[in-house]
This record gives C-alpha cells, sequence and structure tokens, in this order.
C-alpha cells in the first residue's frame, strides 16, 4: 500500500487536528492504477513554518488555508512553485473570490475547499487530488520507460547493423585495392561473404517490419481456414536443400484436426522461424521433427531438434527482441535475433503461447500452442502482447 504524505497548513488548531482526524484511516483505492493508498498527515501553525518543512521533506499533497497570520496562503503558493516539488496543494478558504480563484490556479493550485466542510466532502477533496497525482506519476513513469525502450531498442538495433556493414565495407575495400591481383573468380570469396551479410542485414530489416506491424496492430490480417500440416510441409521444404548439405533428416508427424482458423502468412512465420532455427542450430547429421496436433480448441506445433541445446537460463530469455545465444558454438550463425520474439507475439494474437526446452549438448524443443477458432475481433489486443514482451511465457 502507498502512503501519500500531507502536509496541513492552516493557523486554526481545530481545523489542523480535524482534518488529521478525518484522514487517519481513510484508505483508498485506484482502479486505474490498481493501487491502494493511505495518507500521513503533518502538520503547520503558519505559512512561514511551512516553507521550512518543504525546505526539509517532500510532501505529495498539500492543504493550504488562505486567510492565516503573516505569510497568506497566496504567497506560500508563490513561493512554494508547486510543479517544483510534485505536489498538488489544495487551497482552503471562507472567503473563495474570483479573483482569489483565478490568481491561486495560475500561481499553481490544483483546487479549493471552501470552509466550513465535512469529513466527507474533505475526503472527496483529497481522493481526487491524490488520483490526480498518482495518474500523473505514472504516465510519467511511464513515459521515462518508454524513452528508456526506444533508446535501448535504438542502441541494440545499431550494433546489429554495425557489424555487417563493417564486414561489407572491409570486403569492398579489399576488391577495390586488387588484393587477390585481376582475377574476377579470386574475389568470388569475398563476394559471397558480403552477400551474406547483406542478406542478414536483409533478414532483420524484414523481421523488424514485421514485428512493428504485429505491435502496433496496423498488420492486415486475412482470416481464412489455414491448414497448418500444408503450411508445415511448405517450411521444410524451404530448408530440405540446407539440411541435405549437412545431413539432416526432416521428419512431420501430425495427429487430431491440424486446421485453424487464422491468417496464413502468421501460421508460416512461426512455422518457418521454428524449422529454420531447428535446422540452423543442428548438429550435422541431425534430425529435425515437427510434430503438429489439433483438438477441439488448440493446434499444437512442436519443432524438435538435436542440435547445440542451451541453458535454462538462456532459453527464458530466448523470446525476448534482439536475443541470441552467443557461444563459441553460435559465434557463426546469422540471425535478426527478432524471430522468435515474433513467434511469440503471433502465439499471443491466437490466445496461446510458445515455450522452450532445452538441454545443453541434448537439443531443444519449441512448442507453440494456438486457439483453432479465434476470429480477428476476438484476438489479443497488439498493444497489450507488445507490452508483455519482456516475459517468458
Amino acid at each position: 500500500m502507498d502512503t501519500l504524505r500531507v502536509l496541513v497548513v492552516d493557523d486554526e488548531l481545530g481545523m489542523r487536528h480535524s482534518i488529521r482526524r478525518a484522514l487517519r484511516n481513510f484508505t483508498v483505492h485506484f482502479p486505474e492504477i490498481d493501487g491502494e493508498t493511505q495518507f500521513a498527515v503533518s502538520e503547520a501553525d503558519s505559512g512561514e513554518r511551512a516553507l521550512e518543512l518543504l525546505g526539509n521533506e517532500t510532501f505529495d499533497l498539500m492543504l493550504l488555508d488562505h486567510k492565516m497570520g503573516g505569510m497568506t496562503g497566496l504567497d506560500v503558493l508563490e513561493a512554494v512553485r508547486p510543479q517544483e516539488h510534485d505536489m498538488l496543494i489544495i487551497m482552503i478558504t471562507a472567503f473563495a473570490t474570483i479573483e482569489t480563484a483565478v490568481r491561486a490556479t495560475k500561481t499553481g493550485a490544483y483546487d479549493f475547499i471552501a470552509k466550513p466542510f465535512t469529513p466527507d466532502e474533505l475526503k472527496v477533496t483529497v481522493e481526487k487530488a491524490a488520483a490526480h497525482l498518482l495518474t500523473q506519476r505514472q504516465a510519467k513513469r511511464l513515459a521515462e520507460e518508454k524513452r528508456r525502450i526506444r533508446f535501448d531498442f535504438i542502441r541494440v538495433l545499431g550494433h546489429e547493423l554495425k557489424a555487417p556493414l563493417a564486414a561489407i565495407e572491409d570486403y569492398l575495400r579489399l576488391l577495390c585495392d586488387r588484393v587477390a591481383g585481376d582475377q574476377v573468380e579470386a574475389y568470388d570469396h569475398m563476394i559471397e561473404r558480403a552477400l551474406i551479410r547483406a542478406g542478414g542485414m536483409r533478414k532483420l530489416i524484414v523481421d523488424l517490419l514485421d514485428l512493428t506491424r504485429i505491435e502496433s496492430g496496423q498488420k492486415r490480417r486475412e482470416i481464412t481456414q489455414v491448414d497448418a500440416e500444408e503450411a508445415a510441409q511448405a517450411a521444410l521444404d524451404g530448408v530440405r536443400a540446407a539440411a541435405q548439405e549437412r545431413g539432416i533428416s526432416l521428419d512431420l508427424q501430425t495427429a487430431g484436426t491440424c486446421t485453424l482458423r487464422g491468417d496464413r502468412g502468421e501460421i508460416e512465420i512461426v512455422l518457418n522461424n521454428l524449422v529454420s532455427n531447428a535446422v540452423k542450430y543442428n548438429r550435422d547429421d541431425g534430425q529435425v521433427g515437427v510434430e503438429l496436433h489439433g483438438d477441439d480448441t488448440w493446434l499444437k506445433i512442436s519443432v524438435r531438434d538435436t542440435g547445440i541445446g542451451m541453458t535454462a537460463e538462456e532459453a527464458g530469455k530466448l523470446f525476448n527482441d534482439f536475443v541470441r545465444i552467443k557461444n563459441d558454438k553460435t559465434r557463426d550463425i546469422e540471425g535478426s535475433g527478432l524471430g522468435l520474439s515474433i513467434v511469440r507475439k503471433i502465439a499471443q494474437l491466437y490466445q496461446g503461447k510458445a515455450v522452450a526446452e532445452s538441454e545443453p549438448g541434448a537439443g531443444s524443443c519449441f512448442t507453440v500452442t494456438l486457439n483453432r477458432h479465434v476470429e480477428a475481433e476476438d484476438t489479443v489486443d497488439a498493444a497489450d502482447a507488445a507490452a508483455d514482451v519482456a516475459t517468458h511465457v
């Protein structure tokens, strides 16, 4: 439970004690920010004392009497500058004139309460101010978090593009300097490596476009009856040549109903990512097994490999943006670090999830569950899915 500190500034002892009693056990629940708040009251018997306290302590709300001996409430208000203190001020006055209200509002007062007032009237006013204050603070935190995420995203993206661009530049310089002589074929290896690097950047850009379309909700979805078995077979055909070069066998097993209502492109993205990863991170002469199992509600897609595997800690991070497992065995394997993040977000669109089970040296199994009957209007909101990026399902 959060506690907001309230400073009551009034030269009437009875008024200060009445406010303290009214707020002593007052607790408010704010569903908008999913929080409960109570209030701790401090007192000041003059404007001068209030400024002294504000110089040494931090308060969230101030209930400030207008007419006091010495400094008036408006004098205090002008001296405090509420915006600099991240504090809301409620003026207490029995002499509420339009001129006073305008001046107080321009100086930074949030609200007014006129004497005499009941405990319930006080609580309503304080609750409104507390809700406004907490909502503002939450919005500020979210804005700061958004800026941090955007900065981290740009920083990581720049890092991911920097290495392949540097490699391509190096190969082009070698070509310009004719370091291998004048025979064109002598440069085939350099050209091939540059093209591989360029292909990696192209894959990163495509994945980024897919990611932003899904997260923004702007991806146009064409919901039809999709044959997942057919899509899985197409994904396996797409990696067959690369698998054969390394002696990796491919197998597809199905059980139950393997069709679902969905966007064909999304199902292809899921299968292509899982299957291509299973080949890329496999060992030579290994196996890749794709299993589809459908029941009345769910379609489960499992892709197993006999590859290098990973630790439980590594698997727990795998579905986050730009995450790639980097070690001696994976250093030369190209990837954008976005494929599995996209898979997870697509699974959420189908009210499902994506999980990974793995053991170092013993291979991995990636499983995606999808609701077979989700229509476009029933899917999880893309913004909600994006907000859950950092959590591993």
